[in-house]
């Protein structure tokens, strides 16, 4: 058994891993290229600064606005959006009085919550149009409300099995698709948590790849493996398949992180993973990877650098299509073992 099995997740994986001996990192680019950057953005829902907070709603007058910005700045560079299809969540911090009382505690909403339907993306066809409109971006899903019971606020799949996964997801597909927003079959789960249940729902709905995994503290090395956020011992700077028909590309870099982990991961011949959540500030918590003028700047030389240290050797690409070469949806890469049928996705 190769090192890379051995972690954190060991037991967890191997409980959903059908064929060991084709999973695992892969350092694979479009030919011609050593290394990858992409960059990827969370929470993107309608809000506008007439809400609780902007999250995109404010179109090119907000923070969707910055990413133009920086797209036109560096016409290489492209972009993953997660989107949440029904944004439900106001504060991540748990304020109600029920707070303290055991069992229903975890039973209730302990912050305030958006009534269903506000931030439905089919009632929203200017955002939809905006996104659909948007250069060199792709849109992920990021859940269906982003919220949860209890004191994990944001994990909004805990405690949760495969079925209810799966409708979830499925119910995010179908708001997707019926509200007209082009999408790829990737997926961010919300508060990073992508637990079993989670990783078998994906498949039934035909979700090819995860971003779960964040470490922006972890070394760089070849052999890095996460222990932050999300799964633990998967590859800091590969893609992995964590189980057949389903790839894992994380996240390794953020605002706080300094540019010689950039060019450290690019050494290595690996896939810079950059993070920034549409919002700065939301109700109790500040996000230090939110989109602001200092991170896009901050960004913005970064970019530069990398276009001078390493020219045309770089791949700069989406997760999708990092991902679409190595997904094992093809039979020449990765066989089914078992013959797991879409029926959420159908139903979408």
């Amino acid at each position: 058994m190769d090192d890379w099995q051995f972690g954190p997740a060991q037991e967890l994986r191997r409980a959903f891993i059908l064929d060991d001996a084709k999973l695992g990192p892969i350092q694979w680019y479009r030919p011609g290229k050593s290394a990858a950057v992409v960059m990827s953005v969370d929470d993107i829902f309608p809000g506008t600064s007439q809400t609780a907070y902007e999250s995109g709603g404010d179109l090119e007058r907000g923070a969707l606005g910055r990413l133009l910005w920086l797209l036109e700045r560096h016409p290489q560079l492209h972009l993953t959006l997660f989107v949440t299809p029904d944004w439900r969540r106001i504060s991540p911090v748990a304020h109600r009085p029920w707070r303290h009382v055991p069992w229903l505690r975890d039973r209730v909403y302990l912050a305030n919550v958006l009534p269903k339907g506000t931030m439905d993306l089919r009632n929203h066809p200017a955002f939809v149009a905006f996104l659909n409109a948007m250069p060199r971006t792709e849109i992920a899903i990021h859940g269906l409300h982003h919220i949860n019971q209890g004191y994990s606020i944001s994990v909004e799949f805990q405690n949760r099995d495969r079925a209810a996964c799966a409708d979830m997801l499925a119910e995010a597909i179908r708001i997707f698709e019926q509200s007209g927003l082009r999408y790829v079959r990737g997926f961010q789960p919300p508060g990073w948590d992508c637990n079993i249940d989670l990783q078998q729902a994906c498949r039934d709905v035909g979700i090819e790849w995860v971003a779960s995994a964040r470490d922006v503290r972890t070394p760089v090395s070849k052999n890095a493996r996460t222990a932050m956020s999300g799964l633990s011992g998967v590859s800091m700077i590969f893609p992995e398949r964590i189980a057949p028909n389903l790839l894992h590309i994380g996240t390794n870099f953020q605002a706080t992180s300094a540019p010689e982990r950039a060019f450290d991961i690019l050494d290595a011949g690996g896939v810079l993973s950059i993070k920034a959540h549409i919002t700065k500030n939301v109700p109790g918590h500040q996000h230090l990877d939110g989109v602001d003028d200092l991170y896009m700047n901050y960004l913005d030389r970064l970019f530069d650098d990398i276009e001078r240290r390493y020219g045309d050797t770089i791949d700069w690409t989406t997760l999708n299509r990092l991902a679409t070469p190595l997904s094992a949806s093809s039979s020449t890469l990765l066989p089914e073992a078992t013959g797991t049928r879409a029926v959420a996705h159908r139903a979408a």
